[in-house]
């Protein structure tokens, strides 16, 4: 069964991309991010390999609301949320994830870097979550930080500095680069002017 929206990339996933609003950004764009995310070492030991499906679908603030409401009991608009199967199995769909793309535009002039940028991240953050990664605790969010880090520089996609870190971690950030690839040349750029 081919689905709409679905391309198969290189390691052999099946990412489907269903833009149910107007988006200025490329299903490949989309797609870049969850397959450079897939490279990550401790991502790509989450994922059945070779051959695992995704959907991910770019909506607006009311369907993000409904669903948060409906699902996690938070009546509000959400940028993104993550839907496990719960299936880990080869050739498994992971789950899908839904991202809003007015929330997208705002946190993009928020933390000034581009719309494309800041579609990449969510795409990455609902991946993880679909992995089993949650950001409930510092340590937890530090580590999912790195890692959506990481995947962007792999895409190469840079984000405002201060989009994903603290103080402290910007500091580090903004130094030479670090074997794990998160430094100053690993997607994180200062503020545009």
């Amino acid at each position: 069964m081919t689905i709409r929206g679905a391309a198969r990339s290189q390691s052999g996933a099946v990412i489907a991309v269903v833009k149910a609003v107007r988006v200025p950004v490329s299903s490949a764009r989309i797609r870049s991010a969850i397959e450079a995310a897939a490279t990550v070492p401790e991502v790509a030991a989450r994922l059945p390999a070779p051959d695992w499906d995704l959907a991910l679908r770019v909506s607006g603030d009311r369907e993000l609301r409904r669903l948060n409401r409906r699902f996690l009991g938070d009546d509000h608009a959400t940028d993104v949320l993550p839907f496990p199967s719960g299936d880990s199995a080869a050739g498994a769909h992971l789950g899908d994830i839904v991202i809003s793309w007015p929330a997208v535009e705002r946190q993009a002039l928020e933390f000034d870097h581009p719309a494309d940028a800041e579609l990449a991240l969510l795409a990455v953050h609902g991946l993880l979550h679909i992995l089993g990664w949650d950001h409930a605790s510092a340590a937890e969010d530090a580590e999912m930080n790195r890692m959506t880090l990481s995947a962007l520089n792999r895409a190469g996609t840079e984000l405002a500095c201060s989009r994903l870190l603290k103080p402290t971690a910007l500091r580090e950030a903004l130094s030479p680069r670090r074997p794990d690839g998160v430094g100053a040349a690993a997607g994180c750029t200062r503020a545009r002017n």
